[in-house]
Order: C-alpha cells, then structure tokens, then sequence
C-alpha cells in the first residue's frame, strides 16, 4: 500500500501508526526526487527535511498550529502532506505549485518565504498577534544554521527573548553544517563542534552504568549527574548561546529518528517560554548522488534518477555567471587589489575557481547581504578593488548600505548583480527586477548592462579602472554565444552605441542589457515587413547616453524603449527624463518593461514573452506607434 496516496491533509498522517511513518517518510522521498528529476527544483534542502516534516505535521495542529520554513525551498515534504500531493508535479512550472511557500498557495503555508532569515521575526509577530486574540496555538519556526549567518535572525531572537517570554514560540534549528554552500564563519564552527545525538545517549549510558555500579553512593551520585546533565550540555554545546537569548535549549538531537523526534516535540509543546530545539540532519538524505554533491542539488536542474546525471538537451554558450567568473579571476592575476566577496554562494555566483587560487582575497561572508556591503566598503577605503557578487534579488537587503557605506564616500566598490531581469522558475521572490530603478537613484553610482558575454568582460574591466560605485547586472542563464575579443577593452562610461540602422528609419529603438537581443530581433523582423528601425545599445543605465539619444530622437520621433526591469522608475523612465530635459517633449515614447506587479514564476521566455518584453512586443510597440503601419507592410509585400 502507498501510504503518501492516503494523505490529503495533516490529519490523515495523524490517523497512521508511528511505525509506519518511516514508510511514508521513504514515499515523501522518492516522490520529490522522481518529480525534481524532471522539474528541477531544491532537492538536497527539501530531503534533509523530510523526516522533520512528518514530525512536525504528526504532533502539531496545521494551520491552527502555524508553521514557518525559514526561505522555503526545504518545504516540499511539507507541500506533499498539505493538500498538495495530486498537483506536486506542477511545482515550479508556469500556474504551477511555487517552489517555496506561498499564503496564497495553502492555508498551511503560514508565511510567503524566499529569501533566508525571516522565519523568526515573523513567527513572533505571528504569536504576539495570536496572543493578543488570545489564541493558545503554537508557532514553529524552522530555520537552518546557513540562514542563522544573518544579523536578522539574531533580532528576531533578541527581541523574543528579552521581553516577550510568555510567547508560544518554537524555533527548530535544523543544522546540516550547510547553507546553498558549505557554511563560514565562527558561528557555523560553534555549531559544528557538537556531540552527535548517538555519541551523547552513548556516553549518557556508559557514564550512568559506571555511577550506578559504585557502592553504596551509587544511585545518589547517579542522580547528582543526571541534574548535572543539561548544566554540561549547554556547556559543550551551542546551547548556551541561545540560553542567553532566554530560550530554552534542546538538543542537538538526530534529526531523522522519527520517534526522538516526534517524543521531544511532544514535549516541548507544553513549555510556554520559548524554546529552540536543535537538530541534525544531513543535506540529501535518502538519495545518494545529493548525500555525496549537496551543493550541486542545493537548487538543480533535470537529472537520471539513477545516477544523479545531468540531463542536456543540447551543448550551450556559457552563462553569464561563468563568464564572470573566468573574466574577474583573469584580471585579479593582473591586479593584486582585485579581491572577491560573496554572501554564501561561492559556487552560484562563480567565484569557486577564484576561491581557490586567491584564497587570501576571497571573501565568504554567508547570508549577511548587509554585512558584506558595508564589509567591501571598509575594504575599499584601504585602496583595494572588491568586486561584490550577489544575486540582484539578494542585493535588495543591503540597500542602506549601499547609500550610506558606499554611495556618500563615492567609494570603489563594484557590484555585480547576478541573476538580474526575470530569473524563471525560482518565481516572485528572486526576480532581479527592481536593480535598475534604485541604483539609479542613487549619487554617485554608475549602472551598466551587458547585451552579451563580450560586453560583460568589457564591462568588468571598465569597473576595475573606475573609481568610485560602480554596478554590472547579468541575467541568468546563457549567454547569446558572442565571439570574445582577443584583448578586453574599457568602455567610456556613458557611451552607448548604434547596433542596427536602415537607410529609412521609422522607429528608434533603445534597449538595455538582454532586451538588447530581442531589440535585434526585432528589427529584422519589423524589416521584413517594410518598417525601418534604428536599435541603440544603451549599455549605461546612468549615465545614459544622453547625446546619442537625443541625436537620435530628433531623427526618428518615435521610439520604443525596452527593459527587463520594473517601469516604475527605470531605464524607460531615465529616458523620458533625459528627453524632457533635452526639450524634446514632441517625442513619442512606448517604455516596455515590467508593470507594477510581482512576476510568477515559470521559463524565461515564457515570462518575458506574457510581460511583453520580447520581440513580439517590439514589433507591436513599434506599429502602434507608426501613424499607417498597414500601408507599410501592404507596400513591402508588394
């Protein structure tokens, strides 16, 4: 019998026996693995906690019972025993199940997640608000020990357990020694140097045999030791760290024994102050190719299930994080202040071969965005060159920092956003689509997108001679497979360039960063159908090219700007500006780019092509603005 097939809500896992539920903790397993095989996804993350989610869902009470899964991407399990099982196959696919947790998804998601670190700070504003409606239900916060690299899990901590102990609050650190990559810092090294949950009950049960067997004072003495216990646990182990937050401490404990898990929830449900269980569990767990490569199945791609293989459709270009890699580990061998700073994902943000040759200018700062920001600033004040390499949805977090540690002081610290425009099937939380629009708000900084992987090189040496802010964004993904020039060369900073122009022009054209591909597109396009268009390459979304552009403009009076960004305030918006303050208000303008909305996820294309930031949407843009585009294509078709 498939047990996972009974279960279509907590409750039907409560109706089971607890000897099955390592039967359906193997189902859970292999269901995740054979739909990830085939979707994609984070499958180490997700079956490390699996076991954790039977536990949990066994003994509390969801949704009554909130629980918080600190970034999402380890709630599969979860998905599977909320309601979720018949449609999992969906998962990450466009008007599919999202790959994190989503309010709007299942009651029992109790928070929409995907960026790390805010499991704590929500689920005490959860259980404050419940105490106020005089709700007894329990809030678990489920929170990995990468995630607890960040300065806002400590606040959330902080503020828990200085003046809020009546709160029913549960936080599960579930330490696999691992965030996407593996941990850094003093704090992941404290929580290594632990007693394993087996090599504790094993000397709890040699030390209690060997007390109970002296004589006469025997059984007091065992007594003495067992009060002792927890006094020496907390010493040894991380507990005293968060004893000093005023959390009750538990563990560590194995966290894929079911039965200790389940008996020790059971427990610690009753206790009113809050409580941090700690828990051990491994990264993979139950498929050996992401037990032995948990980086590689952090977040993968498709895959055979019988050997872990990578499935390729076909031999690609690059991607822009390779070229990266390559282009900013070429140039630190030329110049010794070239260093690297990343938070927590070396390895996504192609930095791994630069961490290896440059040790001593290789900077992990784990999941502290902030940190690292402000950390390259200091780095920069003593004259060298940090290239900061964070995701652009990731960079969000470090915004303050970038004005106040960077921007005033106009300091060189160059930020190459990773991951910028739509980003796919990660969905809402990790669009990069907001970069454009407040770096460009910002004194003093330089904002520049790349078209192809030759430019991206170009542009990573301009920011190394530049001196003072300076961001390079990159989308995901490959590249467009552009020839790379012998010898890299600067850019001028602000200086765009024609791509594409006919002898008649009808419409011009500007584009930024990836749209500059689907800008050329579209003029191949637009010509066959007898319309003439002028494509710029703006590179620069400040400083703009402002003489190219209103050169331009006051040739071709009609133009069509294009972006993978928000229009609410970005490369669209810039243009206008500049136009106005040109005195060319008789212009007509179409921005394309992202309205004001949250993108879902689903594939690239797809996404851009449903926002209309495609080819398809250059062309239309351009017709509507033509005053008789039907005489056009009627005349060329002629």
């Amino acid at each position: 019998m498939n047990l996972l097939n009974t279960i279509n809500s907590p409750d039907d896992l409560k109706k089971l026996k607890r000897s099955q539920l390592k039967k359906v903790a193997a189902e859970l397993r292999r269901t995740i693995v054979k739909v990830v095989s085939c979707n994609g996804g984070h499958l180490a993350p997700s079956l490390g906690a699996v076991d954790l989610a039977v536990a949990l869902h066994y003994v509390f009470d969801s949704p009554t019972d909130r629980i918080i899964w600190d970034v999402g991407h380890q709630a599969y399990a979860h998905k599977l025993l909320t309601g979720r099982r018949e449609v999992f196959d969906t998962i990450r696919q466009h008007e599919g199940l999202s790959g994190f947790t989503r309010m709007s998804e299942s009651v029992h998601d109790a928070f929409t997640t995907g960026h790390s670190s805010t499991s704590i700070s929500a689920a005490l504003g959860i259980a404050s608000a419940k105490r106020i409606r005089g709700e007894q239900a329990k809030v678990i916060a489920v929170i990995g020990d990468g995630s607890m690299t960040a300065g806002l899990a400590y606040e959330g901590l902080n503020q828990a357990g200085d003046v809020h102990k009546d709160k029913n609050l549960i936080v599960i650190l579930n330490d696999n020694e691992m965030s996407i990559s593996p941990n850094v810092g003093a704090l992941s090294s404290f929580l290594s140097r632990t007693f394993s949950a087996g090599r504790l009950q094993d000397l709890r049960r040699e030390i209690g045999d060997f007390l109970k067997s002296l004589p006469k004072i025997g059984d007091d003495v065992y007594q003495w030791a067992k009060r002792s216990e927890e006094s020496f646990k907390t010493f040894v182990t991380p507990g005293m760290l968060f004893e000093a937050f005023n959390f009750d401490y538990f563990g560590p404990i194995d966290g894929h024994n079911l039965d200790h898990l389940i008996d020790i929830l059971n427990n610690i449900k009753k206790i009113q102050d809050p409580v941090l269980l700690h828990i051990t569990t491994k990264k993979g767990k139950g498929y050996r190719p992401a037990e032995d490569n948990p980086v590689h199945f952090h977040g993968c791609g498709r895959f055979k299930v019988a050997t872990g293989e990578c499935i390729q459709s076909q031999v690609k270009p690059p991607t822009y994080t390779q070229v990266f890699g390559e282009t900013i580990l070429d140039l630190a061998r030329r110049d010794p202040r070239i260093v690297a700073v990343t938070a927590a994902m070396p390895e996504g943000t192609g930095l791994a071969k630069f961490s290896r040759e440059f040790p001593d200018r290789f900077f992990d700062v784990g999941i502290a965005e902030q940190h690292g920001v402000t950390f390259a600033a200091g780095l920069a004040a003593e004259g060298l060159k940090p290239v900061v390499a964070i995701y652009s949805t990731f960079l969000q977090r470090a915004f303050d920092q970038i004005i106040h540690d960077v921007c005033i002081e106009a300091l060189p610290v160059i930020l190459a956003l990773d991951r910028g425009g739509i980003v796919g099937e990660d969905g809402a939380t990790h669009h990069g689509l907001f970069d454009l629009s407040y770096l460009r708000s910002l004194p003093n900084m330089v904002v520049m997108a790349p078209k192809d992987e030759n430019e991206l090189r170009r542009m990573l040496l301009t920011a190394v001679h530049h001196d003072g802010p300076i961001a390079v964004r990159y989308p995901r993904g490959t590249a467009p497979g552009a020839s790379l020039d012998d010898s890299i060369t600067p850019i001028a900073i602000g200086r765009a360039e024609v791509v594409c122009k006919t002898d008649n022009d009808d419409v011009l054209v500007i584009a930024i960063g990836q749209t500059v591909v689907e800008a050329v597109r579209a003029h191949t396009a637009l010509r066959q159908q007898g319309i003439g268009a002028t494509v710029i390459n703006a590179r620069f979304v400040k400083p703009l090219d402002t003489e190219l552009i209103a050169t331009q403009a006051e040739r071709i009076p009609r133009i069509v700007t294009v972006e993978d960004n928000t229009r609410e305030g970005g490369f669209g918006s810039a243009v206008l500006e500049a136009l106005t303050d040109a005195g060319l208000n008789a212009v007509q303008v179409v921005r394309l780019g992202i309205d004001d909305v949250f993108v879902s996820h689903g594939p690239q294309e797809k996404l851009r092509h449903i926002h209309k930031i495609d080819a398809d949407a250059i062309v239309a843009a351009a017709k509507r603005l033509l005053p008789h585009p039907h005489l056009k294509a009627t005349a060329a078709e002629n």
